[in-house]
């Protein structure tokens, strides 16, 4: 999102003041070499106006800088943590594989499937910082397929990803790739937050609904009890938009 370059971040933000609840990020809070310096002097008096009410994951500019980002998302060396919101259970994972490992009997895999087997909430989302499906060149991360797997087998409904910087919504489909309107996992990549340029597109995966590579902005998701429902806000001066609602499995 900050990038201490542009004035996108700015843009951003302001629509955040404008929406309450939760600010979920999908990491790359500060783009650039995620130094002390970026986050006091560009994510502080943009979108850390909100760090009390963001709940974010860490992106691969968050190691950049050793120790810069701090403990928000969780244990240190660790970088994923669950919490509840209403009837929703949130689950926040790490993809960074390099540096936390997220594959078949990896420490952090086992945990997921521990929580989500005590998981009692009847909607489930996901946020982690690369997607496993996305029209932007090089973006896509075949390491997070056994979250997929995990999520799908526990029925969770909702994944968000960011690394491309793009908007991309998906229809329900499995861990590879199969459209299932009745169980699959809808998945949204936003990756508008602030950093210019949006990445070009590049081919169009089967189930990609919606795209968008000019437009900053930000998701606006409404998550009740069985249902939820998006929007998303384009920056001022630009029309993009995206809308939709779906029920809980």
């Amino acid at each position: 999102m900050a990038d201490c370059k542009g004035t996108g971040e700015r843009q951003t933000a302001r629509l955040v003041t404008r929406i309450s609840g939760t600010v979920f990020t999908v990491g790359d809070n500060v783009q650039g070499r995620g130094r002390w310096s970026e986050f006091t002097d560009c994510y502080a008096p943009t979108w850390g106006r909100f760090k009390n009410r963001t709940r974010p994951a860490a992106g691969n500019h968050e190691y950049y800088t050793s120790g810069a980002f701090g403990s928000r998302a969780g244990r240190p060396g660790l970088g994923y943590y669950s919490y509840d919101r209403g009837s929703w259970h949130v689950v926040v994972l790490n993809s960074n594989r390099g540096h936390v490992a997220c594959g078949a009997g990896s420490r952090q895999l086992e945990w997921l499937k521990r929580d989500l087997a005590a998981n009692r909430s009847r909607c489930t989302m996901a946020i982690f910082h690369h997607p496993l499906f996305t029209s932007s060149r090089s973006a896509d991360t075949k390491a997070v397929r056994p979250f997929w797997k995990a999520l799908y087998n526990n029925r969770a409904e909702l994944i968000l990803n960011g690394h491309a910087h793009s908007y991309e919504r998906f229809a329900p489909q499995t861990p590879f790739g199969r459209r299932a309107p009745e169980r699959g996992i809808r998945q949204f990549v936003v990756g508008t937050g602030g950093t210019p340029p949006l990445n070009p597109f590049g081919a169009r995966p089967a189930n990609s609904q919606v795209r968008n590579d000019k437009t900053l902005g930000v998701l606006r998701l409404t998550l009740r009890s069985g249902s939820y429902s998006w929007k998303c806000v384009p920056v001022a001066g630009k029309t993009f938009t995206d809308s939709g609602r779906g029920l809980c499995h």
